[in-house]
């Protein structure tokens, strides 16, 4: 069972430039949520927010049992757990070049799960079979297409049997055809009842698999609803301009 993500007018600053404007946002157990925006809105600090790659200057965010708040001297035990249960996907991949796909996704279970590596290996093997990976099980990510690394990159992620996944502008230097294996791969996810939390710039799948689009604009959030509304009938000109732009 996933848990329920609640932001609270979360502020975050970056010297003089505020980044985050009082954000407020409830993500429910299991719904599938596209950020998206014009770049420097502050959508992938968000993310970094959530699992604690960021801290922030004002709010407080509500994941599950596990409270942040600027200045909480317990924020590195709570971060830690929410971590354990929210994995993130990156743009740039981030594996380890030195070990096999298969170590990969096996690393993490092992050392911070305290997983037999017999197990973990098993497990593995069943999670890089899901993501249509299991014959590059030996391979190194330098043997790898973009989207080939981007689908061990999940595996890796849901190797640690998280309650949802980050996932921060994860096909944007992907090809058409590479961005659509791993848009696949996290429709099926979605079936499955996993959160999702999605920067993107893929509007098409925003509208197809998302249950809610949230525009992030200069830290605020402008409009927010079902695909339908917000990309078909923006309320804003604001909006409006920027599905014109990114649509064409």
């Amino acid at each position: 069972m996933s848990w329920p993500i609640i932001l609270r007018n979360v502020t975050k600053r970056f010297g003089e430039r505020t980044i985050l404007d009082g954000v407020s946002l409830t993500i429910r157990p299991g719904e599938t949520v596209a950020l998206i925006g014009p770049s420097g809105g502050g959508k992938s600090t968000l993310l970094r927010c959530l699992n604690g790659l960021n801290t922030f200057d004002a709010g407080d965010i509500q994941i599950g049992p596990h409270r942040f708040v600027p200045g909480s001297r317990n924020q590195r035990s709570e971060v830690q757990q929410v971590r354990r249960s929210f994995g993130m996907i990156f743009q740039d991949f981030q594996l380890f070049g030195h070990l096999s796909v298969l170590d990969n996704v096996t690393e993490a279970p092992i050392r911070v799960l305290g997983l037999p590596a017999r197990k973990a290996r098993k497990w593995a093997e069943n999670l890089l079979e899901r993501v249509g990976m299991a014959a590059h099980a030996r391979a190194f990510p330098q043997q790898l297409s973009g989207g080939q690394k981007q689908r061990v990159a999940i595996a890796r992620a849901l190797a640690m049997e998280p309650r949802g996944l980050l996932c921060d502008e994860i096909t944007s230097a992907l090809d058409p055809e590479l961005k659509n294996e791993v848009l696949n791969v996290l429709e099926d996810l979605k079936r499955d009842g996993l959160t999702l939390i999605l920067v993107t710039h893929e509007i098409g799948f925003a509208r197809r698999a998302a249950d809610r689009v949230v525009m992030l604009c200069d830290g605020r959030i402008l409009e927010e609803g079902p695909p339908a509304e917000v990309l078909d009938r923006p309320r804003t000109e604001r909006v409006a301009i920027f599905l014109k732009r990114v649509l064409g």
